[in-house]
């Protein structure tokens, strides 16, 4: 009789809970939630108490600005031996990366002549001499009816010391970083009259492109006279220029004739 009115009892218990609205049961025994939330809280500050603690807040810094430093790094250079150095220990510039040797410059120095060329090749990158490949060796057969030889009465350099991956051409922002070490090279360099030799020179010293129509007509660059041509490796790859190329020799010996 006792085991029927506890039946009862309980049945009558859960249609209590189901008319209240409690029709699942989670757990077998009650959960005290309050006593939930404190348990949370006080681990949670333990294991904020056991955190190391951060050290004193980072100061960012500033952003470098590449063209900057270049300038700076220019102009501290006295002679041609310090901008060698100074370029060589240019960090920003991250052709550096990818490249075997620096490539600072070949000839005479305090020759009358300067010629700037674009960026190093394969081979250049290799000796660490400008125009020493295929389109130095055409250079060289260039100079020699003129009287010019970079041994004797010829400089050369390049806007960008270190070669560019696959040889592709400089980047606006590469050109721009490296050309304080440009402007100081001539600077100390010194030379009479300025060839200017291929696009990305004429971009570099000009502020312009468009070699073809630039070639022959003589401008300004540094404070100097210079002329524009035909890269030679354009002239290898397009023979019928070379009649142009020869003509601009002219206009150079021509030139320096007149400055004598």
């Amino acid at each position: 009789m006792e085991s029927a009115l506890e039946w009862h009892t309980a049945r009558a218990l859960l249609e209590w809970q189901l008319e209240m609205g409690v029709d699942e049961a989670i757990s077998d025994a009650p959960v005290d939630r309050f006593a939930v939330e404190v348990q949370a809280k006080e681990r949670a500050a333990e294991k904020k108490a056991q955190a190391p603690q951060a050290g004193p807040a980072r100061v960012k810094r500033p952003e470098i600005d590449p063209v900057a430093e270049a300038e700076k790094a220019a102009a501290a250079a006295q002679d041609l031996d310090a901008l060698k150095a100074a370029m060589a220990g240019f960090e920003h510039c991250e052709l550096k990366k990818g490249a075997r040797n620096l490539v600072f410059a070949d000839g005479k120095r305090g020759a009358r002549v300067m010629f700037v060329g674009e960026a190093p090749g394969r081979d250049e990158d290799q000796q660490g001499k400008p125009f020493v490949g295929r389109a130095g060796q055409l250079l060289d057969r260039m100079l020699e009816p003129v009287g010019l030889r970079r041994s004797e009465n010829v400089y050369i350099t390049n806007v960008l010391p270190w070669r560019p991956p696959q040889n592709r051409d400089p980047k606006p922002d590469e050109i721009a970083m490296l050309r304080p070490f440009l402007k100081r090279h001539i600077a100390l360099a010194k030379p009479d009259v300025l060839v200017i030799v291929g696009n990305i020179s004429c971009q570099a010293l000009l502020g312009k492109r468009g070699i073809t129509r630039l070639r022959g007509q003589w401008t300004e660059a540094e404070g100097r006279p210079a002329l524009p041509m035909f890269h030679p490796a354009y002239l290898l790859r397009n023979p019928p220029a070379k009649r142009d190329a020869w003509s601009d020799m002219l206009e150079l010996k021509a030139r320096l004739r007149a400055l004598a």
